[in-house]
C-alpha cells in the first residue's frame, strides 16, 4: 500500500503524532484534514530530503535493510533485530539490553508513549530552588537511558515511515509504504552519487569475466567425472587436485595463505580460493557432487548435468552467491544495489569504498573494507556483474556490465540465507 492508503487506515491519534512531527497546520479533529496536510507536506521534496539528511547513520542502515527485503511485512521482533544489526559499536549493542521484545505490545498499540508529566517536578522546584551541582548534573545525565530499538521504531512511526496493521494477525506486522520506499531509494541514490568520483574516459585496461564462472561449473563437473579424487580426513581435495582445477578454470586464483582467517563464506572457503569455493559449494548445493568418506564423486544428477556440458546461467550463480553470503553480510542486497547504481559508469573505486563501508558491519576479523573489496566487488567481477579497470589518473575504477545491471535489477528471490551442512 502507498502512504495515502496507510494514512486512511490509521487512527486519529497516530495521524496527530505524524502531523505534529511535520509541524502541519491543520484541524487536528478532522481525519481528512490531517491526512491531506500530512500528504502535502511529506510529498514536498525539500521536506523529505531534509528528513533523510538529518537521519543518523544507524537509522540509514536500518531503513536500507527494509528497502531491499523481498518481504512486505515485518514482525516487531524482526524490526528489533534489524535495529540491533544497524548498530555496529559494542557500546551501542550493550545499550540494547532490556529494550527489546518485552515492549512489543506498547509499540504496536501506540507510536510513542507521551513523556511523563513534569508537573510534580515543577511543584517541587518551586518549594526549593536549589542550584544543582556539577556532580548532580553528571549523575542525572548518567541516569538517562540509552535509546533502544523501541525508540527507533516509534520514531519511524511518527515520521509515517512505518505502519502496523489494524486487524487480526496483521495488527502485529509492520510495513513501509510502497511509494515511500521508492522515494527513499531515489533520495539515497542522489546522496551517495554526490560522494563518488566519475570519469568519462575509458581505463587503459580492465578485467571482464562475463560467462566465465558459468563455463567453469561444467569444467569442475567434467574434472570430477574424469578423475578419481581422494579427500583428506577433513573432507577437502588434496592440493594437487586443487591446482589442476585452477589451471582448467577461466580465472587463475592463488591458494589461501597458511593461517589466513577464512570463515563464513562457504563450506570450503578455508581451503579453496574464494571463486573456486563458490563454484564447489554451488555444485554441492545443487546435488551434483557428493563427498564420501574418502572420495569426491558425481551424483546421478551430477552425471546428467556433466553430459550436457552447458554453461550455467549467471543469474542462478548470482542468486546462490547472494543467499550464501547473506549470513556474514546481512544487508548484501542493499550494498549490491548501491554498487549497481553508483557503477552505472566508470567510477573511482576508492570513492565507492569510502562511501559504502559505513553501511557494512564487520564480520569477526573481516573489516568493512575487506568485505567490500574482496567479498563483494571482487566476487561481483567473478560473477560477470562488473568490470575492474586501471585508470591513468584515478587508479582503480569499476563499472557494472550490461549483463550485471540486468541481473541485479531483475532479481526477486527468497531472502533466506543458505546454510550448507557438512
Amino acid at each position: 500500500m502507498n502512504l495515502a492508503d496507510m494514512l486512511s487506515y490509521a487512527d486519529i491519534g497516530q495521524l496527530s503524532r505524524i502531523a505534529t512531527t511535520y509541524q502541519c497546520e491543520c484541524n487536528g479533529n478532522s481525519k481528512n484534514d490531517l491526512i491531506q496536510s500530512i500528504l502535502s507536506t511529506v510529498n514536498r521534496r525539500d521536506v523529505f530530503e531534509a528528513q533523510i539528511g538529518a537521519m543518523k547513520l544507524e537509522d540509514l542502515r536500518f531503513i536500507n535493510s527494509l528497502l531491499f527485503d523481498a518481504r512486505d511485512a515485518f514482525s516487531l521482533e524482526e524490526l528489533i533485530a534489524r535495529v540491533q544489526q544497524s548498530r555496529f559499536s559494542s557500546a551501542e549493542a550493550d545499550a540494547l539490553t532490556g529494550n527489546g521484545i518485552g515492549q512489543a505490545v506498547s509499540i504496536v498499540e501506540t507510536a510513542a508513549e507521551p513523556k511523563k508529566s513534569r508537573t510534580s517536578k515543577a511543584k517541587d522546584s518551586t518549594k526549593a530552588k536549589v542550584k544543582p551541582t556539577s556532580k548532580t548534573k553528571a549523575a542525572k545525565e548518567k541516569q538517562q537511558p540509552e535509546a533502544g530499538p523501541r525508540d527507533t521504531i516509534s520514531r519511524f512511526k511518527q515520521y509515517g515511515w512505518l505502519f502496523n496493521g489494524y486487524a487480526g494477525a496483521d495488527r502485529y506486522l509492520f510495513q513501509v509504504p510502497t511509494d515511500l520506499k521508492e522515494r527513499f531509494k531515489e533520495t539515497m541514490e542522489r546522496r551517495l552519487v554526490s560522494q563518488v568520483t566519475y570519469t568519462d574516459e575509458e581505463p587503459h585496461a580492465y578485467r571482464d569475466e562475463q560467462m566465465l564462472m558459468g563455463d567453469d561449473v561444467s569444467q569442475l563437473l567434467t574434472y570430477i567425472h574424469l578423475n578419481e579424487i581422494s579427500l583428506t580426513s577433513e573432507g577437502n581435495m588434496y592440493k594437487r587436485n586443487v591446482l589442476q582445477l585452477l589451471e582448467l578454470f577461466g580465472v587463475k586464483e592463488q591458494l589461501p595463505g597458511k593461517g589466513e582467517w577464512r570463515f563464513g563464506y562457504g563450506r570450503r572457503i578455508k581451503e579453496y580460493p574464494s571463486r573456486m569455493s563458490l563454484l564447489y559449494d554451488y555444485c554441492f548445493y545443487k546435488g551434483w557432487i557428493a563427498e564420501t568418506e574418502t572420495m569426491l564423486v558425481l551424483t546421478p544428477a551430477g552425471r546428467d548435468r556433466q553430459v550436457s556440458k552447458t554453461s550455467e546461467p549467471p543469474d542462478k550463480l548470482y542468486q546462490f552467491w547472494l543467499r550464501l553470503y547473506k549470513s556474514p553480510i546481512p544487508n548484501i542486497r542493499a550494498i549490491v544495489h548501491w554498487i549497481d547504481k553508483l557503477g552505472s559508469r566508470w567510477v573511482k573505486a576508492e570513492t565507492i569504498m569510502s562511501t559504502l563501508t559505513p553501511y557494512i558491519k564487520p564480520f569477526y576479523y573481516d573489516q568493512p573494507e575487506t568485505i567490500l573489496e574482496q567479498r563483494l566487488i571482487s566476487m561481483m567481477m567473478h560473477l560477470g556483474l562488473l568490470r575492474i579497470g586501471e585508470h591513468a589518473e584515478f587508479g582503480q575504477v569499476i563499472r557494472m556490465t550490461p549483463l550485471g545491471r540486468t541481473i541485479v535489477a531483475g532479481q526477486s528471490i527468497d531472502d533466506e540465507a543458505i546454510v550448507l551442512n557438512r
